[in-house]
């Protein structure tokens, strides 16, 4: 009775803690609201079509074009076509348009801070939250290893004339500059994981891999939500910046910052902190979804133990993931490319001193490095603004989606298989690695303490890292080239 009258205090707690957050955070949007101007103007959105604000000069999507784009940035496609210099030259133009971009829009960021200075009262409250952050990895064990970094990100960027995340000399500064602003870390962060997967229980119950695709229901759903968002007073976002939000469904921080950083590098700061927050927070954010889409006779399903997967086939599987990445979709060859690699010297054996680094020494120094990266992005004109409070609320919108889309495709499995799969490990389709896994794991040993879901929750886990990953290339191959 005392065990679980102490589970149910702990519940408690945790929901009061998510709900203090998630006031803070609607308080400092509705302060920094008033606090700033928007600059933008306003634009009629017609009832009969949603036409998403600052992507009029977006070219029109259908679906047709859409597989046309696709097609086109095949591997293969590139690999017979030779490209026109009209292609070569429009290709160059679109660049050069990016990165012209990109400069109008932080000198246009430095403008407006110079124009609106930051109040103290501001820094008060972004440094409260740092700590809050600090607490919550700290004391309540809400992944500490992202969690502790990002708040003291959040705590040494705010502490009024230290400028440590000032340019060009800040340490924060220069440590975002150096590996998250362009992609860095993220692509040493994906061979990491690599080098720490096994990509086994995917290998010997490839159905799984449906379920991590399920997941990115969260991804694609998201976008909807971002163009009804606009109907509301002070959000706006365009069809790239909804992409990227979107990403944030799949609860995986590094392909957030990547997708971010070709599609939307000026979101990239609160996409980053979503991200790897609802990432932290999957411990509290899933097992009430889960409880809720399934019954007990569901959550007490015990699945058979796995076949062994042999040598040869942990070998090959890296590297046929990469070359059907090279034939089908090269833009999300950046970030499997750098998975598959970590896995493969991982499963050779003959390299160990490279595997043994990359998933140690090297995983830990970048981690730390890109969370204060990410927890440097925690300044008051960057969080206190209608558009931020909109990407918390489609992230964790998104997040909940991709939870459900996993596990209503294992129920739905569950009607043609004959041997069962547990729901449970469906929630394990979004790519937050390991964390989902575990999570469906003490889910299912709640209802069972002899029921053992971890290896079979895994194949979903890291197929969902693939699937997020694959999402972040069609996104990129759409929009982005």
């Amino acid at each position: 009775m005392n065990d679980l009258l102490k589970k149910s205090n702990d519940k408690i707690k945790a929901l009061r803690i998510c709900a203090v957050m998630c006031l803070i955070a609607t308080v400092l949007s509705l302060a920094g609201c008033g606090a700033t101007k928007n600059s933008s103007s306003s634009s009629a959105k017609s009832a009969g079509s949603i036409v998403i604000k600052g992507s009029e000069g977006i070219k029109p999507i259908s679906v047709s074009s859409f597989f046309t784009n696709v097609a086109k940035n095949t591997g293969i496609y590139k690999m017979i076509h030779n490209p026109t210099p009209a292609e070569i030259a429009e290709e160059e133009a679109v660049k050069h348009r990016i990165e012209e971009e990109k400069e109008k829009q932080a000198l246009q960021a430095a403008e407006d801070l110079k124009n609106n200075p930051i109040p103290g009262w501001q820094r008060l409250i972004m440094l409260a939250i740092g700590f809050l952050i600090v607490y919550l990895g700290a004391a309540k064990g809400f992944e500490p290893l992202l969690l502790i970094p990002i708040g003291f990100g959040t705590i040494l960027v705010n502490i009024p004339g230290a400028g440590m995340g000032s340019a060009p000399d800040g340490m924060l500064h220069i440590i975002y500059s150096a590996g998250v602003g362009n992609e860095f870390f993220p692509m040493l962060i994906f061979m990491g994981i690599g080098a720490m997967t096994d990509f086994g229980p995917l290998i010997a119950n490839p159905k799984t891999a449906l379920l991590g695709g399920a997941a990115q229901l969260g991804v694609f759903a998201t976008l909807f939500g971002v163009a009804l968002m606009n109907y509301i007073p002070g959000i706006d976002y365009n069809l790239k910046q909804a992409c990227a939000i979107a990403i944030i469904g799949g609860a995986d921080g590094p392909t957030s910052i990547y997708v971010s950083g070709k599609l939307a590098p000026e979101l990239m700061a609160v996409i980053a902190v979503a991200a790897y927050s609802y990432m932290a927070l999957v411990p509290m954010i899933q097992p009430p979804i889960m409880k809720l889409l399934t019954s007990k006779k569901e959550r007490c399903i015990k699945m058979k133990q796995l076949r062994v997967v042999s040598k040869t086939e942990k070998i090959l599987f890296p590297l046929l993931l990469l070359v059907v990445t090279i034939l089908l979709l090269p833009p999300a060859a950046p970030l499997i490319g750098m998975l598959a690699f970590g896995n493969f010297i991982k499963e050779i054996g003959c390299v160990q001193r490279l595997s043994k680094t990359v998933e140690n020494e090297m995983m830990n120094i970048v981690s730390i490095l890109l969370s204060l990266g990410v927890g440097s992005q925690m300044t008051p004109e960057k969080i206190m603004n209608f558009n931020s409070i909109g990407i918390i609320i489609l992230g964790l919108l998104a997040f909940t989606i991709a939870t459900t889309g996993g596990l209503l495709m294992a129920k739905l499995m569950n009607l043609f298989l004959k041997e069962k799969i547990n729901p449970l490990i469906g929630s394990a389709g979004v790519s937050a690695v390991p964390m989902a896994a575990r999570v469906a794991n003490k889910v299912g040993m709640e209802e069972d303490p002899s029921n053992f879901l971890l290896m079979h929750a895994m194949g979903p886990n890291v197929s969902g890292v693939i699937g997020t990953a694959i999402a972040a290339g069609v996104f990129i191959s759409t929009y982005g080239m």
